[in-house]
């Protein structure tokens, strides 16, 4: 006996939804299979090492003793007032300058660590 393709599509567009959820697990029971989308296998270091981070949020994480230097790198790197680098400061933890290049999130993190403060890059 030959499939006749033509005759199921016809008979799956004619059937209502729920027909065609016993009809999906119908067919799983009798194959042994699933209609779930797929899911990549890679493991979490495998995913981390095909996607390189490109981008980084620069985090104050402590301001540290000496608030003053920390406020004056803040407004070097973002330019920002003294008002809004001061409550980026009061604020910490708080992002400092989110979606940099790997290079300027470091040397960000150098100045705002040389000024005393504890930075995180995220």
């Amino acid at each position: 006996m030959a499939l006749n393709i033509e005759n199921i599509v016809e008979e799956i567009k004619g059937a209502t939804i729920l027909e065609l959820n016993d009809l999906v697990k119908a067919i799983e029971e009798e194959f042994g299979v699933s209609a779930a989308a797929p899911v990549a296998a890679a493991s979490a270091g495998e995913s981390e090492e095909a996607e390189e981070q490109t981008e980084f949020t620069v985090e104050l994480t402590d301001v540290g003793d000496q608030k003053v230097k920390v406020i004056k790198a803040i407004r070097e790197a973002t330019g920002l007032g003294l008002k809004e680098a001061k409550a980026v400061a009061d604020g910490a933890p708080s992002p400092v300058k989110e979606n940099v290049a790997k290079e300027e999130a470091d040397s960000l993190k150098a100045a705002l660590e040389d000024a005393g403060a504890s930075v995180e890059l995220k």
